[in-house]
């Protein structure tokens, strides 16, 4: 099934853009961790439409309403359930497009493989809203995480052409990584924030939209974590981070900077202190032949302009099997990179917890990772 991920943490997300809920199974999850409800409120929140600019005017409440797997706020080590119902459609907005093939939208590839069956209400299953299951899934996944000290935090590193000051890949901190948790647009250069929102201001004013850049740092992760050819660290991120509906682009480390460095730059030069092995610099992303060398874990996800807009663009017509005329009509967000900020971060952290537990196991899980040189 094409929408389950992860080899000891599955997830199985469900529901479409339109219909009565969403929703997502977990199986894997060890037992007794405790589980705070008001972080995953708080996590659910971020994902949220706002009064920003650059947000949608669908107002979901995305409460969760969790069916098993936790009880008297403990998992309980059998399969969580949770469903969060859609309360605010106007399926009537595309009552027009049942014919137009929206560009950018997997209006035509969905077409075909679904052979005219798939629900086109809102994108239906391939609808953004489909990652607000992820976003509780990974928020559980995220606490039971930080009970080890990995913490995962992002930044807008780009929107449009203007760009925020990079993460240093050797000196990211925990307090660093909550304060962008904290932030509605999260920067480290605090003055990118209104540069932003100006530049998706401007698109929206244009009838059009804007993508742009994430940059994530994981911290905590000890060296050897991975498993390489098919199941290492970069191989099982990307996985993930590719099912976010709008992402285009995954490197870790410089990515694709770094083939306009010599050897001699790009290489992690080691050195010793206080008993422990750290690199100079990390221009690998805190990873070697898909194995954890210890570093922060920093990688960049590129996220693709809104692809519903108002402006008028080429088309076709299926019914007539004819060129035709567009203009997306409803309420779409005129930048989607800020809400995709906590997606990152749960699918993230679902990953994480994935390659953990392959590692470790579950019962290193209940014993608190304590062996297999830990």
């Amino acid at each position: 099934m094409g929408s389950i991920f992860g080899k000891n943490i599955k997830i199985s997300v469900f529901g479409e853009s339109h219909g009565p809920a969403v929703g997502v199974v977990i199986d894997g999850f060890p037992s007794g961790f405790d589980i705070d409800f008001e972080i995953i409120s708080k996590e659910m929140g971020r994902r949220k439409p706002t009064t920003g600019v650059y947000s949608t005017g669908r107002n979901e409440a995305d409460e969760v309403e969790i069916l098993s797997g936790i009880n008297d706020g403990k998992t309980t080590g059998t399969p969580v359930a949770a469903i969060i119902r859609n309360t605010d459609c106007k399926s009537r907005d595309y009552d027009e497009l049942e014919y137009l093939l929206r560009p950018g939208h997997a209006d035509l590839s969905g077409l075909i493989r679904y052979k005219g069956y798939n629900d086109k209400r809102g994108s239906g299953h391939f609808s953004g809203r489909l990652t607000a299951p992820v976003v509780f899934a990974g928020a559980i996944a995220a606490q039971i995480l930080n009970v080890y000290d990995i913490i995962i935090g992002s930044h807008i590193d780009s929107i449009y052409d203007a760009h925020d000051l990079r993460f240093d890949g050797t000196q990211i901190t925990k307090d660093q990584l909550l304060m962008l948790r904290s932030m509605d647009i999260p920067v480290n250069d605090r003055s990118c924030r209104e540069v932003y929102l100006q530049i998706i201001e401007g698109a929206r004013n244009n009838s059009d939209s804007v993508g742009g850049i994430v940059e994530t740092a994981i911290i905590g992760i000890p060296a050897g974590i991975g498993s390489p050819i098919f199941d290492n660290v970069e191989a099982k991120l990307s996985s993930i981070l590719f099912s976010i509906p709008a992402v285009k682009g995954v490197e870790f480390g410089d990515g694709f900077g770094i083939t306009r460095l010599y050897g001699s730059q790009a290489n992690d030069s080691f050195y010793v202190k206080d008993g422990n092995i750290y690199t100079k610099t990390n221009h690998n992303g805190g990873i070697n032949g898909g194995i954890t060398n210890g570093m922060p874990v920093v990688f960049r996800t590129a996220v693709k302009p809104t692809s519903s807009i108002a402006k008028e663009q080429d088309t076709v017509d299926i019914k007539e099997g004819k060129n035709a005329k567009l203009k997306v009509k409803g309420r779409h967000d005129a930048c989607i990179v800020p809400r995709a900020v906590p997606v990152i971060d749960a699918a993230a952290a679902v990953a994480v917890l994935d390659i953990l537990m392959e590692h470790y196991g579950l019962e290193g899980f209940n014993k608190g990772m304590k062996y297999n040189g830990k």
